[in-house]
């Protein structure tokens, strides 16, 4: 999951929260930034379900990652650190929008992995492909990133 680290809009942390949340239900292992924001929501969320969160952290000390994150790994990449949180994933739900958030779905992209939108980037264009969908809310995106799920060879 990825998404603004320095998000104070209730409504975007309550769809992380509920994303992680619904994700964790699903079974899958959430890998975030581990920080604030919506990394933080949604591990929370992640957590309050039983689930497991990795925390790709852009500094090197892991005491810097959320208080949800199980496995914190400290890159010392700061921003380089989006590549990470990108490759760990079968599918990327993006919530909310910053540049950072935009570096990860174009990395996404690039490397033929599909995003999840909600309140986010869209992306429009001739390489756009099929695989980016535009949801409207926490539950679609749960839907959505689940199919991928169940789609994707382990």
């Amino acid at each position: 999951m990825v998404g603004p680290g320095d998000v104070t809009d209730e409504r975007l942390l309550a769809d992380a929260e509920a994303v992680g949340a619904g994700l964790a239900q699903a079974g899958a292992v959430i890998v975030c930034g581990g920080l604030g924001g919506v990394m933080a929501a949604a591990a929370r969320g992640a957590k309050s379900a039983g689930g497991q969160v990795i925390g790709m952290l852009p500094g090197v000390d892991p005491g810097g990652a959320n208080e949800w994150v199980d496995v914190a790994v400290p890159t010392g990449l700061g921003q380089g650190r989006n590549l990470l949180v990108v490759r760990g994933a079968q599918v990327v739900v993006a919530v909310g929008g910053s540049w950072g958030t935009l570096a990860e779905v174009a990395l996404a992209r690039r490397l033929d992995i599909p995003v999840v939108s909600l309140h986010g980037w869209t992306v429009d264009g001739p390489d756009a492909g099929d695989n980016v969908v535009v949801v409207q809310s926490a539950d679609e995106a749960v839907r959505a990133a689940a199919s991928w799920l169940s789609s994707s060879p382990e």
